[in-house]
């Protein structure tokens, strides 16, 4: 049988109410006849000091103090046991009445004892230290005798107990009381706090069926809080890493469709011969077969850092060479295109440990969209600095640059609403998410920083290469 939360919770704070009641109700109980029995004591001790200070002013000494206290019964005694019925024992006097213990001991100022207690017999002369804590008894601000308190409880008037029963119910009705609202309040909090949790499960529930975005309302400030903040973050998320998955599926067909359209129709036309053989028809077979194996191949690129299988071929080099590399190899189409390609290097840079063929794959997607979106007459600038422990890698152009609403999502993966990646022909729309990739796996970092007509600036952050190699670079 399913326990639900919400009367496990309920029966937590029930448990914990009748506990903390009882514990209350007995403890109270306890310090109530405590400290009523101390008020007792010394409502008797004060009437004692009064009745025997009284006794000595009129007599002016303790003698027959005993026997007038005996008749007075301050503070009152259990009367004596009486006489069993029946003959004495012969050659037995009579059984001699006991007098009652007295609940407070007399000392007269020399510490001799005038009303016996405890071990103290009529007659005893009592320590010092023990005399001196007792209370004195005073007449004419002089000393007459001390008074102390014996293991003999007075007893109680039956008004006094009349009031301790009534104390002990008002103290049951109290801790049923509150075993009540405890009961109560735990019925409010556990249905309070397992709220969120029922929103949650419905949610993910509908998630589970196919019903993706699910939002939950954020009513607290607490764990709880932070629970529902986090499953709405990650319900965003997956709902668009949904959507760029079927963007993606549409734009793979697309781009696959295309060069597939293209060079089936030639084929068909060149079989069917209503097309001639000829170079520039077989360029075009061609361009659109490298179209395609660019696509694949990044494709399986992504796959596999996904997978984390992807593996880099490690070496130490200065970053002015692979800058140079990348400058040489787009040269020509910039300067088809009438823009300035420069290299910009910080001296006595520091080495890298990189991948040469993946940090020219980066680059070069990254020399290639700037030289996509900079106009005639732009420049192109691929910088290296030190900052701290890292080498910077900059591409800077001079384009349109990138609206501020597109900006966070340039790296995202199949992301076309960027200058990046609107559809041009040869490309996969892949580069910027795999050049993120394989930088982290480097170890590093890449950003971007855009202004709308100044131009953007890619900066890929690596760590700096503090040893020399020991092994030679070999292909996978």
């Amino acid at each position: 049988m399913r326990r639900s939360l919400t009367l496990r919770l309920i029966l937590s704070f029930l448990i914990i109410g009748i506990t903390g009641a009882v514990l209350a109700l007995v403890l109270g109980r306890q310090f109530t006849i405590k400290e009523f029995d101390r008020l007792v004591l010394d409502q008797a001790q004060s009437d004692f000091v009064e009745t025997v200070t009284a006794y000595y002013e009129a007599n002016g000494s303790w003698v027959g103090i005993a026997g007038y206290l005996r008749q007075k019964q301050v503070p009152p005694q259990v009367p004596p046991p009486l006489p069993q019925p029946g003959p004495q024992p012969e050659n037995n006097p009579p059984a001699v009445q006991q007098a009652p213990p007295f609940s407070f001991m007399l000392v007269d100022p020399s510490g001799y004892v005038v009303i016996p207690g405890r071990l103290y017999r009529v007659g005893d002369q009592m320590p010092v230290e023990e005399f001196s804590a007792g209370v004195p008894v005073k007449m004419d601000e002089q000393v007459i005798g001390r008074v102390l308190t014996t293991d003999i409880q007075p007893d109680r008037a039956p008004r006094e107990e009349l009031y301790l029963a009534r104390t002990e119910q008002a103290l049951g009705y109290a801790a049923l009381g509150a075993v009540v609202i405890v009961l109560l309040l735990g019925v409010v909090l556990a249905r309070t706090l397992t709220r969120p949790l029922r929103e949650l499960t419905h949610a993910i529930q509908a998630m589970a069926k196919g019903e993706l975005g699910q939002h939950v309302a954020v009513r607290r400030r607490d764990e709880l809080g932070e629970l529902a903040h986090a499953f709405n973050r990650m319900s965003a998320d997956l709902n668009r890493a949904n959507e760029l998955r079927r963007q993606m599926t549409a734009d793979i067909a697309h781009d696959l469709r295309t060069p597939l359209t293209v060079i089936t129709g030639y084929i068909e036309a060149l079989r069917d011969g209503v097309l001639q053989p000829s170079p520039k028809r077989f360029e075009t077979m061609y361009l659109e077969t490298q179209h395609l194996r660019r696509l694949v191949e990044d494709l399986r690129t992504l796959s596999l850092a996904d997978a984390g299988e992807l593996t880099l071929n490690r070496e130490s080099m200065p970053p002015q060479k692979a800058l140079e590399q990348a400058a040489a190899a787009h040269r020509p189409q910039a300067e088809e295109q009438n823009i300035e390609l420069r290299v910009d290097v910080a001296p006595e840079l520091p080495n890298i440990h990189v991948d040469p063929d993946r940090l020219a794959q980066i680059l070069g997607n990254l020399v290639s969209n700037a030289l996509r979106y900079t106009p005639a007459g732009g420049q192109i600038c691929l910088a290296a600095t030190q900052k701290g422990n890292r080498v910077l890698l900059a591409v800077q152009d001079t384009g349109g640059g990138i609206p501020p609403d597109k900006l966070p999502h340039v790296f995202d993966r199949f992301y076309r609403g960027d200058q990046a990646r609107e559809g041009n022909r040869g490309e996969s729309g892949l580069g910027l998410t795999i050049a993120r990739s394989v930088v982290e796996l480097h170890g590093g970092t890449i950003s971007v920083e855009s202004s709308l007509g100044e131009g953007t600036t890619f900066t890929i952050a690596l760590p700096i290469f503090l040893s020399r190699p020991t092994s030679k670079r070999t292909k996978p």
